[in-house]
């Protein structure tokens, strides 16, 4: 583009001096030429915000101002845009998120707990403001999947979102699977590898997986953005024997989140589950993600890539980025926000599918009776069953696996009521619905 004609430049701010902003602030210097030609203006980063500012980051930020209390960062008025690369629910993150757009910034976020609870009251500062709300690296790092639904999917009516949305977990599960490790050494080796937090509940019981689900839930479906309705479940109970017995099914086990409103009811739901091998996610390995969306037109999509790292995370900041720059940002969550439907969430027990059920119980007669006829009292009809035993020095325990026959959710959580409180059963039973092919 001509000097003469080059617009003014966008000026940023970013908030946040970790692996993610240090890695924006080097795709900026690295790639600027090709960024900037994209984006049809330069990028002036103004001034940053980060706990310590004499920190060795490997990087130079003594061009720009610092700012010790982020909030200011929204103050400014030689600011465009703040990119915010803190982290948190609530806190200084969703300080600065307000403060910027009812100030008329545009805003940029990586943070899915933010926008899962507070999306919807951001969406509506922006539309009030008219600043630009962007965050595609909320939901799968690097993968492009925000905007595919709300772009390349526009026309589309989009009937079910199915995803491996946690690295940490598949990482995990699929390291199972490769080596036979029960869940404890798995997670060991994720930790050693970076993969896992030292506490990595978070990840392990399906809640980084349940922010992402309700984004792009309200995304793919025009609807309010509700967290507090989506089911969560974690791996913590996946054992190799489970991992050992899906695959002899023809069956491996994911960490899936699901979001349907085929029925006009929502049903968002995060869970270990048996995905077949002629399933798309089945062959998803490693700390990869990766998105399956289901357009009424365009068919069955897939989004898969890496779903962390400050390489693919900071790819989809800069992405947003260049969009505001073109005055391209769009509505966040697809439709203007006062077009949001609040859906009402489906009962999960009204689901009709197959379930894989594990039971652990005492090595003695009549307990595979028992079993059999709670799930005939409950009305599941069982399509196989195996048994196992177990070493004398493991306790003598049994597991006992069964696959059900298609049928109503609620009839196999009936059967479980039947059995709460069984002397026979020495843990509580697992079930890892079935994903549909």
């Amino acid at each position: 583009m001509d000097e003469l004609n080059f617009p003014p430049p966008l000026r940023l701010a970013l908030a946040g001096l970790g692996t993610v902003g240090v890695g924006v602030l080097e795709l900026i210097e690295v790639n600027r030429g090709i960024i900037e030609a994209r984006a049809g203006r330069r990028l002036e980063v103004v001034a940053v915000s980060a706990r310590e500012a004499g920190r060795d980051r490997g990087i130079d930020i003594s061009g720009h101002a610092f700012e010790a209390d982020m909030t200011r960062l929204a103050q400014r008025e030689d600011v465009d845009v703040v990119i915010e690369a803190v982290g948190g629910v609530d806190g200084p993150a969703l300080a600065l998120a307000r403060a910027a757009l009812s100030a008329g910034k545009g805003f940029i976020t990586a943070n899915k707990a933010m926008i899962a609870h507070h999306g919807l009251e951001l969406a509506e500062l922006a539309a009030i403001s008219g600043a630009p709300l962007t965050f595609e690296a909320a939901v799968a790092g690097g993968i492009p999947v925000i905007k595919g639904l709300r772009e390349g999917a526009a026309a589309n009516a989009i009937e079910r979102v199915t995803g491996i949305l946690n690295g940490t977990c598949n990482f995990i599960l699929s390291t199972m699977e490769a080596t036979g490790t029960d869940f404890a050494e798995a997670l060991a080796e994720a930790q050693a590898k970076g993969y896992a937090e030292a506490d990595p509940a978070f990840d392990i019981d399906g809640v980084d997986a349940a922010h992402k689900l309700a984004i792009l839930a309200a995304i793919a479906f025009g609807a309010r953005v509700d967290f507090p309705a989506v089911g969560t479940s974690g791996i913590r109970e996946v054992r190799a024997a489970d991992i050992a017995q899906a695959r002899q099914l023809g069956f491996v086990i994911r960490l899936v989140g699901v979001a349907d409103c085929s029925v006009g009811e929502l049903l968002q739901r995060v869970r270990p589950c048996l995905v077949p091998l002629t399933h798309p996610l089945a062959h998803v390995t490693g700390a990869t993600n990766a998105v399956v969306a289901e357009g009424n037109f365009a068919g069955r999509l897939l989004f898969q890539g890496a779903g962390a790292g400050a390489g693919p995370t900071a790819s989809a900041i800069v992405a947003d980025l260049i969009d505001i720059a073109r005055g391209q940002a769009g509505p966040p969550f697809s439709l203007p926000v006062h077009a949001l439907q609040p859906m009402a969430p489906a009962d999960p027990g009204n689901r009709i599918g197959r379930d894989y059920i594990r039971f652990t119980v005492a090595d003695r007669t009549g307990v595979l009776a028992e079993i059999t006829a709670a799930m005939r009292d409950a009305g599941v009809s069982i399509e196989s069953l195996i048994q196992h035993g177990r070493a004398a020095e493991d306790g003598g325990e049994v597991l006992v696996a069964m696959v059900t026959h298609e049928g109503p959710e609620r009839c196999v959580a009936r059967a479980l009521e039947l059995l709460d409180g069984s002397p026979n059963l020495t843990a509580a039973p697992l079930v890892l619905p079935i994903l549909r092919d």
